[in-house]
């Protein structure tokens, strides 16, 4: 603290002409005043050091907008208060305490400096006094009014009723009311300006009868408070009473070993301070009544709920991040990014015991292995695990829990699962996030707001238990198949972590290293029983299984264990070696073939790339033409974007049929159908636009599509080909079905890198800028027929 010399207040002709100005927000100094000032801005400590060294003169001007943070002049009232430092405090962090005493009041007339910080051209203004009984009287006034607020008031100190009845300057018993009393800024700020006392005194009088309508009023309700607390206490004396009538008829007797067991898990219970006087003043109703009462169920069941939450109980984590990944490593392959995440929320563990744990969500399509990967980080931090899917939910209470007043309530999953957990920092395995919906009855995604804030989640409060509970210390995982139903607010909250679809050689290293043995040993059979070459896994992978995930591969293995013993047990063998020739005796026919080339080797079909939640997939698109008038028919349960898409194909291709050859009325003598199959699906997305604008052509100019190509892309009526979304889903898929050429927009290339190497390496990508790109890359081969 840096104490500075004291002073006497200057006289006029020392008063300096120019002084540095200070902004002040909310706060009014008047003349007299000594008020503590909070410095941080860097402007205005490099102010206040440089008035320290001087005389210690400084401008404090009230701002007219207080959310401004770096005020000009132009945010500055005119009138102030000239001011002396008389002590300053320096903070590390380069902050400032100053204590200031107000001196005379000031007008600015001029600035002379905008940076670092404002100095400002001053007048002292002087206050006209008129010595009439007028103004005795409003002094006088003023004085008793303010010692009437200072009685109500509990923020006044009684010290100010000496301090005003001693002052006999008026201007000076104006300012110490005006800096006392509880007005706004621009009521304090209108008094600083009015030099008239007299005046000054008028606005005062106003002031002052409306503050002590205001404390008086809140007196009176106080009182009223105080009267309700007494009836309460009255309450519970006869209450009291009314217990030891009972325990003379001998009606207690059925509750004495409830109330003394609940007692007993109150007392070796580590409750959080407001949920041991919630359960106190539940024990005591319990005790008055009889046991027969629908009242008493409800509250027992409530004790028992709350009792019984694990308030305090932790469990320790495993730290060692070597364990951890082995852990990992061991039950999923690859995911590097997801593991190098756990592993450094353990490092951080070991620097900070108390850091909140992420809110993650997994999203990926169907049987990449989410759900598992959350009992698998659990197990790699030594925490409990429980799960519950939000798959369908549509009531809020659901989450938060139903109130008490309704028959049969309970709380939210939430508290059920950390109670079934027995441990406060669990992980909690939240399902299908993407799949709450809402109806009447609230939205569940709006309750989980809170759930998964880590800002919030420290004081979650449940309808039914109406208590705080810490979730902080949970982790919270959420999966999804994808993002867009997701709530943006509660999308905003998560760490979302992206499991892409697997690839061939994934899956092939997935089935040896995981499945397969998982499956021997659900299966009782021994490694010598069973060998399954990886030459046979790669079969079942291609012909028997077309998915992102591994779920219907893992079904297969599970098929082909289970006719190996049956196999054993008959005695018809020890020992099978499953080759892949004998798959179709095994497990059938071949469920997926190469279909692409069988299927575009007539004009008019083109094989476009889509996304859906389940990962990527292929389409065709096929066109036909016949006799007619110029019409375009859609089938195969197109959406509204999907249909806009063809007619922007077809008005393209009319709009440049002279560019392509296409005689002048074909277009009024054929008309055009265009058909996706899987009718029963229904489809949408503006990803198919190059796709039916290269169908279109290819009818129309009797050329067949290339068999190797599939494409993706939105076309634009000026031919323009734009980015769409799911690349990485949609080239795996190309992959999966064999295709060796990918076209898609100019713009997507830089989606490839999320694309795994041994993917790209067999694929080659074609970027599209413009619809005669597709053209030229799709559409090749002689033509089949010629229209005249």
């Amino acid at each position: 603290m840096t104490e500075l010399p004291n002073h006497p207040l200057p006289a006029e002709q020392d008063l300096p002409e120019a002084v540095p100005i200070l902004p002040l927000q909310d706060l009014v100094i008047f003349p007299s005043m000594v008020a503590p000032l909070l410095v941080t801005a860097s402007s205005s400590t490099q102010l206040i050091d440089k008035v320290v060294s001087g005389n210690r003169f400084i401008g404090l001007i009230a701002q007219k907008n207080i959310e401004v943070e770096n005020p000009t002049k132009e945010d500055l009232y005119k009138t102030g208060c000239l001011g002396r430092v008389l002590k300053m405090l320096k903070f590390p962090d380069d902050s400032m305490r100053v204590l200031v005493q107000g001196l005379r009041r000031i007008k600015v007339t001029d600035y002379d400096q905008d940076s670092p910080y404002l100095i400002a051209r001053i007048n002292v203004l002087e206050d006209k006094t008129e010595n009439s009984a007028e103004l005795v009287a409003l002094m006088r006034h003023a004085s008793k009014e303010f010692q009437k607020i200072i009685d109500v008031s509990p923020n006044l100190p009684d010290e100010l009723k000496m301090s005003a009845s001693n002052l006999e300057d008026p201007s000076k018993l104006a300012d110490l009311i005006a800096a006392n009393l509880n007005i706004t800024l621009v009521e304090k700020q209108k008094l600083l300006e009015t030099v008239d006392v007299g005046q000054r005194f008028s606005l005062l009088t106003e002031a002052l009868e409306k503050e002590l309508n205001v404390l008086q009023l809140g007196s009176e309700i106080q009182n009223r408070v105080s009267t309700a607390l007494s009836k309460t206490q009255r309450e519970y004396f006869l209450r009291e009473q009314l217990k030891q009538i009972q325990k003379e008829l001998g009606e207690s007797e059925g509750t004495t070993s409830d109330v003394t067991e609940l007692k007993k898990r109150l007392d070796e219970g580590i409750l959080s301070e407001e949920a041991a006087k919630v359960a106190r003043k539940e024990i005591e109703r319990i005790e008055i009544m009889p046991p027969s009462s629908a009242e008493y169920t409800v509250s027992r069941s409530y004790l028992d709920w709350l009792l019984g939450m694990p308030w305090g109980v932790y469990t320790d984590d495993n730290l060692d991040l070597k364990r951890a990944r082995k852990i990992l490593d061991e039950d999923h392959y690859d995911m590097e990014s997801i593991k190098e995440r756990i592993v450094e929320f353990l490092a951080v563990l070991q620097l900070k015991k108390d850091k909140h744990a992420p809110i993650i969500c997994f999203v990926g399509p169907p049987g990449v292995g989410k759900t598992s990967l959350g009992k698998s980080i659990a197990r790699a931090l030594g925490r409990k695990f429980v799960r519950f899917s939000l798959g369908g939910l549509r009531d809020e209470a659901e989450i938060r829990g139903h109130r008490r007043t309704y028959v049969g309530a309970l709380p939210g999953r939430i508290i059920q699962a950390i109670r079934r957990s027995g441990s406060s920092n669990p992980v909690v395995m939240l399902d299908e996030i993407d799949k709450v919906g809402k109806d009447f009855r609230g939205d569940p995604s709006a309750a989980l707001l809170e759930v998964l804030d880590p800002e919030q989640n420290s004081d979650f409060s449940d309808h039914y238990l109406e208590v705080s509970f810490d979730l902080s210390r949970a982790m919270f995982i959420t999966t999804a198949n994808w993002l867009d139903p997701i709530p943006p607010a509660l999308r905003d909250r998560m760490e979302v972590l992206e499991l892409r679809g697997y690839t061939e050689l994934e899956k092939l290293q997935i089935a040896t290293q995981f499945l397969l043995p998982q499956q021997r040993a659900e299966h009782g059979l021994k490694a010598k029983q069973i060998n399954v070459p990886k030459a046979t896994i790669q079969k079942i992978i291609s012909s028997y299984t077309r998915e992102a995930g591994v779920r219907n591969l893992e079904r297969e293995i599970a098929n082909l264990c289970r006719k190996v013993v049956r196999m054993i047990v008959e005695g018809r063998k020890t020992h099978v070696n499953v080759m892949s020739k004998e798959l179709p005796k095994l497990l059938g026919h071949e469920k997926f073939e190469f279909e692409v080339a069988e299927r575009t080797a007539v004009a008019g079909v083109a094989t476009a790339l889509a996304w859906t939640p389940e990962g990527g997939e292929i389409l065709f698109v096929e066109a036909s033409r016949m006799p007619g008038k110029g019409t375009l028919q859609l089938t195969g349960s197109l959406g509204e974007v999907m249909r806009e898409s063809a007619q922007a194909a077809l008005s393209y291709l009319r709009s440049h049929a002279s560019d392509l050859k296409i005689p002048e009325k074909y277009f009024f003598k054929n008309d055009i159908h265009i058909h996706v199959p899987a009718g029963g699906t229904p489809k949408d997305g503006p990803s198919a636009g190059v796709a039916m604008a290269a169908a279109m052509a290819s009818i129309t100019l009797g050329k067949k599509v290339r068999a190797d190509v599939a494409m993706t892309g939105e076309i634009s009526l000026r031919g323009k080909v734009l980015p769409v979304g799911g690349i990485k889903e949609k080239v795996m898929a190309a992959a999966r079905a064999g295709i060796r050429t990918v076209l898609l927009p100019q713009k997507n290339l830089l989606d490839l890198d999320d694309i795994p190497p041994e993917v790209r390496k067999k694929l080659k990508f074609i970027p599209l800028n413009t619809v005669e790109d597709v053209y030229k890359n799709a559409i090749s081969g002689r033509q089949i027929f010629i229209e005249e």
